[in-house]
């Protein structure tokens, strides 16, 4: 093993030193990931109110009472206000979004240059077209692990419920929803697929009873606000 490595010369050891260390790494997180560990992201925080204008109406009770329309903070909404709806896995922003730059693709990168370049090299072409030829296939697994992950995350982020996935979808009163926000009703939507049973409310002047159409136009917390389809 001596002989062997004192008979590369200071490129061939790099190379060397770039490629079995990464290689080492790539094999431990892969080995990771298939037990279920580091899998996630930060969740899903649907706590904002996802557009609703409040055009600097809002006070420490809600929104300004001298809107009838207005919610006050006389309204009990239960957990709807400030609370979170906290999503195990990834937000729909991160499921969209690819990363380049990740400990994953730096080691596919490192491991796959590394390798790529010693073949190269140990056929005999020059250190540069070596180099340049696993730069190229690094980047390639670069790419294709970011993409890889990007795919799965988007799978594993299908089957959890975004609530604003449901703004603009329309459905029908469940359980009648009182007038001028005052209290919460429930609605039945069709959502990702799924029908499903959802607590809602309305800033409307008259109260949506069991049957009405409706269409989600916001959510406020983990409530959709939603008005009669006329």
């Amino acid at each position: 093993m001596t002989e062997w490595w004192n008979a590369l010369d200071l490129f061939q050891k790099v190379l060397y030193c770039i490629a079995v260390p990464s290689t080492l790494v790539l094999i431990i997180q892969t080995i990771l990931v298939l037990c279920g560990i580091g899998e996630g992201g930060e969740g899903v925080n649907y706590s904002d109110t996802s557009g609703i204008d409040f055009d600097g109406d809002v006070t420490a009770g809600g929104m300004d009472a001298s809107n009838p329309g207005d919610i006050t903070g006389a309204h009990d909404f239960g957990d709807a206000g400030t609370d979170s709806v906290s999503h195990e896995g990834t937000s729909p922003a991160d499921a969209g979004t690819m990363r380049m730059f990740t400990m994953q693709t730096v080691m596919a990168f490192l491991c796959v240059f590394g390798w790529t370049t010693i073949v190269g090299y140990s056929s005999g072409s020059s250190s540069w077209m070596s180099s340049f030829l696993g730069i190229l296939f690094g980047v390639i697994a670069m790419y294709a692990i970011a993409k890889l992950a990007q795919l799965s995350t988007k799978l594993a982020a299908n089957g959890t419920f975004n609530p604003k996935n449901a703004i603009g979808t329309e459905g029908s009163v469940y359980i009648p929803i009182p007038a001028n926000g005052s209290g919460n009703g429930k609605i039945n939507i069709i959502v990702q697929g799924s029908l499903m049973e959802c607590d809602a409310m309305t800033e409307e002047s008259e109260q949506l009873s069991t049957g009405d159409k409706i269409r989600v136009t916001d959510i406020v917390g983990d409530v959709l606000v939603v008005e009669k389809i006329r």
